[in-house]
Parts: structure tokens; sequence; C-alpha cells
């Protein structure tokens, strides 16, 4: 049985799962990978040189966050985090939107 399998296995072939392991194929190196590499490392310089060069300078950056109100968003968010008491909440309040469509016949 074991001849057989030596015989009749197919030539250059791994042992066990042909993906994994030691004893694995693997796939040769195409122009198309090498592309795809390139081009991959091309638009990562392209979004690093626009972190590098932000649009706006720091002296336009400075009160951006306070003309969009974003303090004033965090800080409600904080207060309403940071109560002492939370607010009542009730079993109807939870489950009222189970009650859709329920009416007395």
């Amino acid at each position: 049985m074991r001849l057989f399998q030596a015989l009749c296995r197919r030539k250059h072939m791994p042992n066990g799962h042909i993906w994994r392991g030691k004893n694995r194929l693997t796939k040769p190196v195409t122009v198309s990978d090498l592309q795809k590499l390139r081009n991959d490392f091309e638009i990562e310089e392209k979004n690093m040189f626009y972190l590098r060069h932000s649009y706006l300078t720091p002296e336009q950056s400075f009160g951006h966050a306070r003309a969009l109100g974003k303090n004033e968003e965090n800080y409600i968010k904080l207060i309403m985090k940071k109560k002492e008491f939370k607010d009542n909440i009730t079993i109807e309040s939870q489950l009222g939107h189970l009650r859709y469509g329920e009416t007395w016949e």
C-alpha cells in the first residue's frame, strides 16, 4: 500500500496541507504582484504627504473646534455621564414600544 502511494503520488507535492507548514507550496512572484505592491506604496506615500502637509496652518486650525461647537457638546456629554442621580426609568418607558398597535376589542 505504501509502495503504491509512493509510486503513484504526484511529483513535487508537499506532505500534508499544501499551503501551510514546513513543506508547503509557494506561489511565484509575478509582474502584476510587483505592480500592485508598487501602487500600494505610491498610495501610502501620497497619504503620508497629505498628513505631513496639512491643509490648514496651525494658526488657522486654532479655533476650529470652538467654531464647530465641539467643546459644548463634550461638556454636555460629560455632565450627563457624571450625574449624581440617574433619571427615573419605568418599565413602561422601557417596554412602551411593544404596545404599538394594541387595541381593545
